[in-house]
């Protein structure tokens, strides 16, 4: 009876473990990661591990930012185009305005966040759908920074050269990739505000029940563009991560970083109906698909593959995610 019992109770613990997407996304993450380690000796050298850490910085910025707007049941698709186009004016603003490179990073912050307070306004005080706004957003953000550049690639400095110390936020002289400690250190500030703050309080109330939190007093409106600017400013920060990164920035690029984000975002256990969400979890889906992205070569496969295989997967997380919030009705 006891032994019964206690088997069932094992089997009750498992059961629950393996229903929790982010322990599933960590069993994903390790064997996607060994399954390429031993598909290719070429996959085991530090540099592969430095190009996945490479490919997680602004992908991650981004979707730690726009956890915060799904949580709240909307949505952000500018991000991507936002993200270029602050590091495009920041780049302006260095070759031909002047500007100290100091304050060309603090002003790619700026306009990261000033397009999400525009975002903000326009779905949480205007009524608009998030995917309609943010949509005309991410048109206006590629065109802009088209508009500024004149069309042409901005070059940011080359390390070594007077004003390059901005790539070592990211990346030192012998290659030791400093920028997954920021990644890190964004992402505890990020579930710091997300799982200890009021902020974070009423952006999980507002995806939970946005007219009960309305009607006890909440400021809806405050707190979701808030949720925007957030984004918009982890935008602003991977703007800075991609200049780090690949130093020259073309126009018009940035279209479909958002997905990657998103879909980072989602598979890490992030409702898009809204109410659930963690940091932990976007960042285990972020390395899924940097690992991925970087992985994919390795076997003969060109990343475009990554497409189809992510496509795949978020359907998966979707289609359990949906599945639980029935069986919760």
């Amino acid at each position: 009876m006891n032994q019964g019992s206690e088997n069932k109770g094992l089997l009750g613990y498992v059961g629950a473990i393996t229903k929790n997407q982010k322990f599933i996304a960590i069993l994903a993450l390790v064997v996607i990661y060994f399954f390429f380690y031993f598909s290719s000796n070429s996959f085991r050298s530090l540099n592969t591990l430095v190009s996945i850490f490479d490919a997680s910085y602004y992908i991650g910025f981004l979707a730690i930012g726009v956890t915060f707007v799904i949580i709240t049941g909307g949505i952000d698709l500018s991000i991507g185009t936002v993200m270029m186009c602050s590091a495009i004016i920041g780049g302006v603003l260095y070759t031909e305005v002047g500007l100290p490179m100091w304050l060309v990073l603090i002003s790619i912050v700026a306009v990261g966040a000033l397009f999400g307070l525009v975002n903000g306004i326009m779905v949480a005080k205007f009524k608009l759908p998030p995917f309609i706004a943010t949509l005309g957003t991410m048109m206006v953000a590629r065109g802009l920074g088209s508009i500024v550049s004149n069309v042409q690639s901005v070059t940011f400095p080359l390390r070594g050269a007077e004003d390059g110390f901005y790539k070592n936020l990211f990346r030192l002289s012998n290659n030791f990739p400093v920028g997954i400690f920021l990644l890190i250190g964004i992402a505890i500030i990020a579930a710091i505000v997300l799982n200890k703050t009021k902020i974070g309080r009423y952006i999980y109330a507002i995806g939970s029940n946005r007219e009960a939190t309305r009607l006890s007093g909440v400021n809806i409106v405050r707190w979701e563009t808030v949720a925007y600017v957030i984004s918009g400013i982890c935008a602003g920060i991977g703007g800075i991560a991609y200049a780090a990164t690949y130093t020259t920035i073309l126009p018009g690029e940035g279209a479909g970083f958002e997905l990657d984000a998103i879909a980072g975002v989602v598979i890490g256990g992030t409702s898009l109906s809204g109410g659930i969400g963690s940091i932990l979890g976007t960042v285990i889906g972020v390395f899924i698909m940097s690992v991925l992205k970087v992985g994919l070569p390795y076997i003969d496969l060109q990343p475009h593959y990554q497409l189809f295989i992510t496509g795949i997967v978020v359907l998966i997380a979707v289609y359990f995610d949906v599945r639980s919030r029935n069986k919760e009705l």
